[in-house]
């Protein structure tokens, strides 16, 4: 059984993988840095709603840090890791409180946190506190963003749930 549960969060850290690098190709969607969907966040969501939270760290540790490696930017790890952290720890605790039908919900709210990890990670790197006037920007487009990736999440964790779990 360890291997079988071994092996699906391979696949589903490799479609997250597979997601975030072509990501990267895609031009920004707008002229704001740091504003990207996080599309492999979908693989995150359905992960942490169909299979539990420790499915869902192993895939987002494993993903956050392959995507550093494979996009030759160590210094992103630690942007990554705080936002993405954040991220799970909202989704985790939400999950509790929202139904199959408003994973996106927690979505928005994963997404608002993964950008005020970000940020604040940011400021202590770069000790320039200024930088949390960014906040309201980052958290708008977490709104959007997050809405579309919980719609995605939602959609995917109802049709891929009960093949995830067999």
């Amino acid at each position: 059984m360890k291997v079988k549960r071994l092996a699906r969060d391979a696949v589903l850290t490799a479609i997250a993988l597979t997601i975030f690098v072509v990501e990267l190709q895609l031009p920004d969607l707008v002229p704001i840095p740091g504003v990207k969907p996080g599309l492999s966040n979908i693989v995150t969501l359905v992960t942490l709603f169909t299979l539990g939270p420790w499915d869902a760290l192993a895939v987002l540790l494993c993903r956050v840090l392959l995507g550093a490696l494979f996009a030759g930017n160590p210094a992103a790890l630690v942007y990554s890791l705080s936002g993405g952290l954040l991220a799970f720890c909202v989704t985790a605790l939400m999950r509790r409180a929202v139904t199959e039908k408003q994973i996106w919900v927690a979505s928005v709210f994963a997404a608002m946190g993964h950008n005020a990890g970000q940020l604040a990670a940011a400021v202590l790197v770069t000790k320039t506190s200024s930088l949390v006037m960014y906040l309201p920007v980052l958290l708008v487009s977490g709104i959007f963003t997050g809405f579309f990736t919980g719609l995605a999440g939602q959609y995917a964790a109802g049709r891929l749930g009960r093949i995830l779990k067999r």
